[in-house]
């Protein structure tokens, strides 16, 4: 019996973006130029790279790849990096995320149990030598969660709070205010 089948990998996925919409709807336009470090993505550019990073997911999951050896990556790669360093607007941007995450649940929606449980042999050296499709594609919700976490410490930078740091602390305050005695 599966507990987590295609439906809710979709709807986590789509969660998972709503968040990074969430941020990329807060920062400042004036702002999707700032980076950490020169060597680093800019928050703009962080933004995109999540929206675009999916594709090559969608891509060696929908051509049902076996074996990971078999894929020229850099060539896989240079059209998402292309339209990765295209310039945009924030409402691009906003739009991109939302149409990406869009594609991307519909993909997830579609998979049967048995597509979600064949195993794909990784590239040489890669510990375990074999994923299930379904361990894959978890992949791509740890891939923008990492990102989001860069994210939330760039909006600080810049003098936000993030709002699931909001929001917790606005649980914090109900559970004090709760826990008060009457008076």
């Amino acid at each position: 019996m599966s507990y987590y089948g295609a439906r809710d990998l979709a709807a986590s996925f789509s969660q998972v973006r709503g968040n990074t919409i969430q941020i990329a709807e807060e920062v400042p336009e004036d702002k999707y130029g700032f980076r950490a470090a020169p060597e680093t993505r800019s928050i703009g550019q962080t933004l995109v790279h999540v929206a675009l990073a999916p594709r090559v997911y969608v891509h060696l999951h929908r051509h049902r790849i076996g074996d990971l050896a078999s894929v020229n990556f850099m060539e896989l790669v240079a059209p998402i990096a292309a339209e990765e360093g295209q310039s945009r607007t924030k409402a691009e941007v906003v739009g991109l995320l939302k149409a990406e995450r869009d594609a991307v649940a519909s993909f997830l929606e579609g998979l049967t149990d048995d597509f979600l449980a064949e195993t794909v042999v990784q590239p040489p050296g890669v510990d375990p030598a074999t994923k299930t499709r379904f361990q894959m594609l978890l992949s791509v919700k740890e891939h923008e969660m990492h990102h989001r976490g860069q994210l939330m410490l760039l909006q600080r930078m810049i003098g936000l709070t993030p709002h699931l740091t909001r929001q917790m602390q606005e649980r914090m305050t109900q559970r004090a205010a709760a826990a008060q005695p009457a008076r």
